[in-house]
């Protein structure tokens, strides 16, 4: 019996194939149930990737032709009148901004309003059939419930073929010795279908395909595999096999011990154990490259009782290429990376785990973000393989990962999938009025498997968000688990436990866990960690490997977490310090209250008070919160401290740092600003206040508001008194010791060149610290006169 193909069991796929020209750049309609409406002659199903059998987008065919449904209005009532139409129950959810993938053709119904009870959709209210302003990046897609109406009966449906998809895909090893360490790069290709997982013929099998798998696998490119070596070992593997099947009873001479073969004879037994478990799902498969998922590509999948399973039993093997992120774990050698020509750079902002963000590009030395119009899963993916990682599982619109802030510099990127750089792709070059950040674009990516999260593990905390940390090490015995000494664990080191862990960032980084006193774990295996941040688990962290030194002992004083899937992220609107610095002589008889404050430099301590004066270098400071969650001080109001003399309460005792520092980085001068009043001074259109400070008001920054320090307010400045004319460099320091978490610390610092000639001051070029490229930067601490510091 012949394989039956896909496409033989969706004859409205293969119509669409023949009516889109893109139909392997979007998802094609998959097999889910569809009904007939008899009264009004529609039809329903469900499309999109990836996705289960009770969820994706929701399309209707109307006169012949399907289309689908804008989001607009849409809500979990409409949902529910869709998935009954659908044959399911109820709905449990509903999504928006084409999550499943946009669709094609006519857009039906648009401001769908539903009360929920109706029988069918056309009792709902809307804009009328075909009537829409929106396009397909509004797409909106339904959730039901895995429960079917009793009596409905699909009329499409063929067999239980119809249900077949691609759900995963792995890889499973074929060589390698002891350990094996991940993530897994090479191996055979196997498919998970809905009865179990599955092997790929390698008949047809092309370098297309395989860039296809290493990208949902999450790995940037392919190798070529070393076939020669499969096949010997396929060959020696079949000589074995045929050996045991040969009868008993044979004379003991001719059992005569044969050479070792050269690859060893792990790999054949492996092989060999693997050859008589075949079992080929999958052929046919045929890819242009560019795909997102296997199950975009043009495929075949076996009937339950074929008998020629596979021309030759070989099954498809597939050697991925890891990421600069993932090549040290995987043990090969760092690949190099593509790089953009130019300034053609690539960033992600505001992710909670690796490989998602907000995609930020670098354009004449400007960072700014990409607009969301026609931004899908092609431009993703090009997006994703640039930085070293897989294809992309998630194009986001809708500022998903947080609003950026500054220029926005592309707008309907379109791109074919093949380009090395998101630069490659056309596009279109916008203005400020053409599109704004809260429509700011996005990207998921898929990542290796690495198994860290599997090494960690949180105890004794009220919900699986928050607990003592364990982790586990292994030594010349069994694997075990142990804590982590409390000394010096801070933000950073809290935020690579909760990455590790997969639960976004840390909150809270504990140094007592006394209140979380359960389990059996007792033992302290690690001490000493320092983390920057960045790492993707804690053995990348600086650690102490065999003696363990811990000031205070017991299982009380152990490392914890809390963590969140958002977080808060601040950034200085650095054009403002630039516009309103200045110099002003204040008499000391005015600066009795910033001296308490330990305001001023050291040497006014000697001033002959309160004669005389101090030298003030003033602008204002405005701080906006960019992130998902708002920015709170890290203790509460009861452990706020008053001050008599401003008559204020310091809920931080330092929120931001003002240094003078010379061209080589020497500090001349310094000042501090604790957190007097930290409130939202002013919001973007869309967002209320949330956070006033009068009254013993709730101190914070709500997300898209900003706090404003005029110029004029007391400790706003440095005093610069004993600064000798020349040039320096200001810099402004935001959370400089990481005491409220962010998702982003590295853009907390902002500098600015600063010319002083002893009466007036120059501050000019102020950027923030990750603002421009290293080549910019190297430009900005060698600018024109810096080399001395005397008056030019």
């Amino acid at each position: 019996m012949q394989p039956v193909s896909v496409w033989q069991w969706s004859p409205w796929g293969l119509l669409l194939c023949l009516l889109c020209s893109s139909c392997l750049g979007s998802p094609s309609p998959s097999m889910a149930p569809e009904k007939r409406a008899e009264s009004q002659g529609l039809r329903f199903r469900l499309a999109g990737f990836p996705r289960k059998p009770f969820e994706g987008r929701v399309e209707i065919q109307r006169a012949g032709e399907w289309g689908t449904i804008c989001d607009d209005d849409f809500t979990l009532q409409a949902a529910h009148v869709l998935c009954r139409e659908l044959g399911f129950t109820e709905a449990t959810g509903w999504t928006h901004s084409a999550k499943y993938g946009p669709g094609t053709g006519r857009i039906w119904l648009d401001n769908l309003s539903c009360s929920g009870t109706e029988k069918s959709v056309t009792e709902c209210a809307s804009r009328g059939w075909g009537n829409s302003d929106c396009t397909h990046d509004e797409d909106a897609g339904v959730i039901c419930k895995d429960q079917r109406l009793p009596g409905f009966s699909d009329f499409n449906v063929i067999e239980v073929e119809h249900n077949l998809q691609v759900e995963e895909v792995r890889l499973r090893a074929a060589v390698g010795r002891g350990r094996r360490s991940l993530p897994v790069t090479e191996g055979l290709v196997e498919v998970k279908l809905p009865d179990g997982w599955s092997q790929v013929c390698e008949k047809g099998w092309s370098a297309h395909n395989s860039h296809v798998v290493c990208g949902m696998l999450g790995f940037p490119s392919e190798k070529r595999v070393n076939t020669a070596f499969y096949r010997k070992l396929r060959k020696r593997a079949a000589k074995a096999s045929a050996r045991r099947s040969k009868p008993l009873g044979r004379p003991i001479t001719k059992l005569k011990a044969k050479p070792k073969p050269r690859v060893g004879r792990g790999p054949v037994k492996r092989l060999l154990a693997q050859r008589q478990q075949h079992s080929f799902g999958l052929h046919g498969v045929a890819c242009v490259g560019t795909e997102a998922h296997l199950s975009l590509c043009s495929l075949e999948f076996y009937r339950a009782n074929d008998t020629a399973r596979c021309p030759g039993g070989a099954p498809a093997v597939v050697s991925c290429v890891p990421g600069p992120l993932y090549a040290a774990s995987s043990g090969q050698k760092k690949q190099r990376q593509p790089k953009p020509q130019g300034e053609a750079l690539v960033r992600l902002k505001g992710g909670a785990h690796p490989g998602e963000g907000r995609v930020e590009v670098l354009k004449a030395g400007t960072w700014g973000t990409v607009c969301d119009r026609k931004w899908d899963l092609l431009a993703a993916s090009v997006v994703c393989r640039e930085l070293g990682f897989g294809s992309a599982r998630e194009a986001l619109s809708g500022a998903r990962m947080g609003q950026g802030m500054g220029a926005i510099h592309l707008s309907e990127v379109q791109c074919s999938g093949q380009e090395p750089s998101l630069w490659k792709c056309p596009h279109k070059n916008i203005t400020a009025e053409d599109c704004s950040h809260s429509r700011d674009a996005g990207v998921r990516c898929n990542l290796p498997y690495t198994g860290v999260e599997t090494k960690i593990r949180l105890s004794g905390g009220r919900s699986q968000h928050e607990g003592r940390v364990e982790v586990q090490i292994g030594g010349p015995g069994p694997l075990r688990w142990g804590l982590i000494c409390g000394d010096d664990w801070g933000t950073l080191e809290a935020m690579v436990a909760c990455r590790q862990l997969g639960l976004g960032y840390a909150n809270h980084g504990l140094q007592e866990t006394w209140y979380w006193d359960s389990g059996n774990v007792t033992e302290v295996v690690m001490s000493g960690v320092r983390c920057t941040g960045t790492e993707l688990s804690l053995d990348q962290c600086a650690h102490h490997s065999t003696h363990i030194a811990c000031k205070r002992t017991g299982t009380h004083f152990t490392a914890g977490v809390i963590c969140s899937e958002t977080a808060s992220d601040l950034l200085l609107h650095s054009a403002l310090v630039q516009e309103t610095a200045y110099i002003e002589d204040r008499p000391l008889h005015m600066l009795y209250c910033a001296a308490e404050e330990n305001c001023l430099a050291r040497s006014a301590r000697s001033a002959n008070w309160p004669y005389g004066h101090r030298r003030l270098l003033r602008f204002s400071s405005q701080i906006h919160n960019l992130g998902r969650a708002d920015f709170r001080p890290k203790a509460g109001r009861h452990s706020w401290v008053w001050h008599e003399c401003h008559g204020h309460y310091h809920s931080m005792d330092i929120f931001t740092h003002y240094d003078i520092l010379t061209p080589n980085g020497t500090k001349v001068a310094e000042g501090h600003k604790a957190s007097f009043c930290l409130e939202d001074t002013e919001c973007q259109e869309d967002v209320s206040k949330r956070y006033e400070c009068a009254n013993f008001g709730e101190q914070g920054i709500t997300v898209g508001c900003w706090d404003l320090y005029r110029h004029d307010i007391d400790c706003q400045w440095i005093d610069i008194t004993d600064v000798k004319p020349g040039n320096y460099i200001l810099q402004v320091v935001i959370n400089p010791n990481f005491e409220v978490a962010e998702s982003d610390f590295t853009n907390n610092a902002m500098k600015c060149n600063c010319k002083y000639d002893g009466h007036r001051i120059w501050v000019h070029n102020c950027h923030i610290g990750d603002a421009l490229s290293e080549e910019a930067n190297r430009k900005f601490e060698r600018y024109p006169g810096q080399t001395s510091n005397q008056i030019i």
